[in-house]
């Protein structure tokens, strides 16, 4: 897990301001404090991923990067731009070449970057991880490393790190990936495609929330600090960065991201067909009549809302996380609101709430989608978001595959997340592999309920 710097962060933030020197760019605006405040607009480079910048299933933007780099604009007085690079490279290529005024990226402080950049204080502080399958490969030390297929994403502090080791340990080979983020990575890994890569901490954990058989095997950094970047010449801007940053209004808002973004990463659940079982008949005849009455009025099987409430709050009334969603279907205030709901954990009004929003989402798929596909991409819709599902069948038809048929979108979804095609897509990343995973443990909760029932 993730941890902000409390003690080291005004240390290490000074040292690096005062470590920073070079040559002003050719594009010496970029990055001019004055000049910001001067037309209002922060310009940030980011990269789109779960760690720093994204779209959710409303089409809002959000991520780590988002929330704090907006609460530094309204400190600021100004508006952000931002500008969205696919890889690490093109962040830092867009800050070198004055496109930008601050990178915000998850971006690691190493010597290598400062030579190209300044630097804010660091807010978050990672930890380099090996992370494989262990049914392929199960190395305990950086020697053992020579021995399993390595890869990592290209001009990351990744490849910093293991040029560094390589001058120990001479055996050591690895491979640069310049198509796939670490999340692509970390999947194909998952997939037994590959046996092992490296990835901060932060990273590892929100992946293993899906990936649960990746393994952190050993830590390959004692620990390295995550900033934001500026041209050499921004001293006013990245100082007025740090001040903020270590101020009691930065820390607060350091403390909110983290509790948003890294507090609430629940393990994954595999299909507990007891502890199911036990709940059906002791929690399910609670809520039995509230299920089929949603089903009747919906036109929904009542037996997939339960499943569905099941996945969602295992049928606690009053599951609540600190992103914001709540009760027994688990809605956000947003979808409450457009639903009728006034109080989210009234199990009466979270599962009318829930199958209304459900039937919604059946209604904007198209109806020439056969049954029961046109469900599943409803439930799926639910899940990611109905954005994110359309750009997901207008890959499906520039792949070849049926957009109507559910056997070839969850095929696709997970497309999403890979680098090869999310730049192209309207609205560019997403956690594609979600709303299949969410789709398949609700049909096996269903099954399970329904034979316990007959």
């Amino acid at each position: 897990m993730s941890r902000t710097i409390v003690g080291m962060i005004v240390a290490i933030g000074t040292a690096v301001l005062l470590g920073c020197t070079g040559n002003t760019p050719d594009n010496a605006d970029a990055g001019r404090l004055e000049r910001i405040r001067e037309q209002g607009v922060l310009r940030v480079v980011t990269r789109n991923a779960p760690t720093t910048y994204f779209l959710n299933r409303h089409k809002q933007r959000a991520g780590p990067e988002w929330a704090l780099t907006q609460a530094f604009a309204r400190h600021l007085g100004v508006e952000v731009k931002y500008r969205v690079e696919n890889s690490v490279h093109g962040v830092l290529d867009a800050l070198d070449n004055g496109k930008a005024d601050m990178a915000a990226a998850g971006l690691s402080v190493t010597p290598a970057r400062q030579e190209r950049f300044r630097f804010s204080a660091p807010y978050q502080t990672v930890q380099q991880q090996v992370v494989c399958n262990p049914q392929r490969a199960r190395p305990q030390n950086v020697q053992e490393l020579s021995d399993v297929s390595l890869r990592v994403i290209a001009d990351s502090s990744y490849v910093e790190r293991l040029q560094t080791l390589q001058a120990e340990y001479p055996a050591l080979r690895w491979r640069q990936d310049k198509r796939r983020g670490t999340e692509q990575l970390l999947r194909r890994v998952w997939e037994s495609r590959l046996d092992c890569t490296v990835a901060d901490s932060n990273i590892v954990d929100i992946n293993r929330r899906y990936y649960p058989q990746l393994k952190v095997m050993f830590d390959l950094h004692d620990g390295e600090s995550l900033a934001w970047a500026m041209p050499l010449h921004a001293e006013a801007l990245a100082q007025s960065a740090t001040r903020w940053l270590t101020s009691a209004q930065g820390k607060q808002a350091r403390e909110a991201m983290e509790a948003r973004y890294y507090a609430y990463l629940p393990a994954f659940d595999f299909v507990d067909r007891r502890a199911l079982v036990r709940r059906i008949d002791k929690v399910l005849p609670d809520y039995d009549s509230l299920f089929q009455r949603a089903g009747e009025d919906h036109a929904l099987p009542p037996l997939l809302l339960a499943a569905q409430a099941y996945q969602e709050s295992k049928w606690d009334p009053t599951a609540k996380s600190p992103t914001g969603v709540r009760g027994l279907m688990m809605l956000t205030g947003r979808t409450a609101r457009a639903m009728g709901v006034d109080d989210r954990l009234d199990p009466a009004e979270s599962i009318h709430g829930g199958a209304k929003y459900l039937a919604r989402m059946r209604s904007r798929i198209d109806e020439t989608v056969p049954s029961p596909d046109r469900l599943l991409m409803a439930l799926a819709a639910y899940n990611i978001g109905l954005a994110h599902l359309r750009d997901a069948q207008r890959l499906a038809e520039r792949l070849d595959k049926n957009p109507h048929s559910w056997r070839d979108l969850k095929k696709v979804l997970p497309l999403l997340a890979d680098k090869r095609y999310y730049p192209s897509l309207k609205y560019g990343y997403a956690r594609g592999h979600e709303p299949v995973r969410y789709i398949h443990r609700i049909r096996d909760y269903e099954d399970v309920i329904r034979r316990h029932v007959d």
